[in-house]
C-alpha cells in the first residue's frame, strides 16, 4: 500500500510517459494511457486505444521527435479524484501545449491518461 497523494501518483505518470518518450520508447509512453483512452493530437487526429496510441506515438518516434521538455504545467483535481494537467511543451522538432490530460489513479495504483488533448503548433 502507498502512501502517496493522488497528484504525486500523477506526477510520477507524467514522468515515466515523459522519460519513455525521451528514450525513444512508445511502447513506454503507450503504457500511461488507460485501456480506452482517447486521445486527440491536434492535427494529426484522434487515437483511440492503446493499440492506436502505441501507433502514433511509433510514428511520431520514428520522425526523429525527440527531448521533450514541459513548461507552464498546472494540475487541477476533478470531481472523479483524479488530476487534469495543462502545460506548454517543446522538444527537438516541435512546439505546442497540452490542452487536456486527464489523470486518473487504476486499479493497480499507477495513474494513467483517461483522456489526452495537446497540439503541435509549430515546427523547429
Amino acid at each position: 500500500m502507498t502512501n502517496k497523494t493522488t497528484l504525486e501518483l500523477c506526477k510520477e505518470g507524467i514522468n515515466a510517459w515523459q522519460k519513455a518518450f525521451n528514450n525513444q520508447d512508445a511502447a513506454g509512453c503507450s503504457a500511461q494511457y488507460t485501456e480506452d483512452c482517447i486521445m486527440e493530437a491536434k492535427p494529426l487526429g484522434i487515437f483511440k486505444g492503446k493499440k492506436e496510441i502505441h501507433a502514433c506515438w511509433s510514428n511520431i518516434i520514428e520522425q526523429g521527435f525527440a527531448d521533450v521538455v514541459y513548461s507552464n504545467v498546472n494540475w487541477e483535481p476533478t470531481e472523479d479524484g483524479g488530476y487534469i494537467l495543462t502545460s506548454s511543451w517543446e522538444m527537438n522538432k516541435a512546439f505546442g501545449v497540452v490542452h487536456r490530460e486527464h489523470w486518473i489513479i487504476e486499479k493497480d495504483g499507477k495513474a494513467r491518461l483517461k483522456s489526452d488533448s495537446f497540439e503541435i503548433q509549430g515546427e523547429r
